[in-house]
């Protein structure tokens, strides 16, 4: 992670009560997950021990997030807006609930009646890939009849790693052919089919995200011997 120094936070501008907004994150899929207050002490601190702490408004104290719940904010990254008066911060969930209701993100309601939140609340919209594999893991739980991603998951291994065959050797030739819309076209389909894979074997897309993070910086890979 970045180091962030007085420098960082001299450049930020806290309004009258010495605070800013923090808007929370998923260093994963990029889904927002809260928005609270954070003070000069909070920024700090949050640095310093590399797990997330605000300002509680309703308490006037810091609040180190799950400290008691143990839905720890353990940092990635800070960033501010063009305007220096929010925050970003980008953070790895402990327990995958951020909310006090104990859903994932605060930002579940989309009805004109409120509800209790929780485990079973809404998720939060996130990156194109991931809301693709919300919806082949609600096919499984869920079938819909004519559905194709049905259709695969109940033809088995034998269908699907067929069809991720099938589309492999397309995208090689659609890269072959140097087509930039059949390319895209190909590696969505073949994205598809191996999300398909994934989630009939149980394997989450998170799971995937977080293998290339953890790859991401890593030492480089040999070429291959001539």
């Amino acid at each position: 992670m970045q180091e962030y120094g007085t420098g960082f936070i001299n450049q930020l501008r806290f309004n009258q009560d010495g605070l800013i907004p923090a808007v929370t994150q998923d260093w994963l899929d990029g889904a927002v997950l809260m928005v609270a207050w954070m003070n000069r002490l909070a920024i700090e601190r949050t640095i310093e021990s590399g797990e997330v702490h605000y300002w509680s408004r309703s308490r006037k104290e810091l609040w180190h997030k799950g400290a008691t719940s143990g839905h720890k904010q353990i940092l990635k990254g800070i960033r501010y807006d063009c305007d220096a008066d929010v925050i970003l911060l980008t953070i790895d969930q402990v327990g995958s609930v951020a909310c006090h209701t104990g859903a994932r993100s605060c930002f579940f309601e989309e009805g004109e009646q409120r509800t209790n939140g929780g485990s079973n609340a809404l998720q939060p919209p996130a990156d194109a890939c991931s809301e693709l594999f919300k919806l082949i893991e609600q096919r499984r739980c869920n079938p819909e009849a004519g559905s194709y991603t049905n259709h695969l998951l109940n033809k088995g291994d034998n269908k699907i790693l067929k069809k991720i065959g099938e589309e492999s050797v397309e995208f090689v030739m659609a890269c072959k052919d140097d087509d930039a819309q059949s390319i895209a076209n190909e590696a969505a389909d073949l994205l598809f089919h191996i999300q398909v894979a994934l989630s009939n074997h149980g394997v989450s897309w998170r799971d995937v995200l977080s293998v290339l993070t953890q790859r991401r910086g890593g030492p480089r890979r040999h070429k291959e011997s001539q």
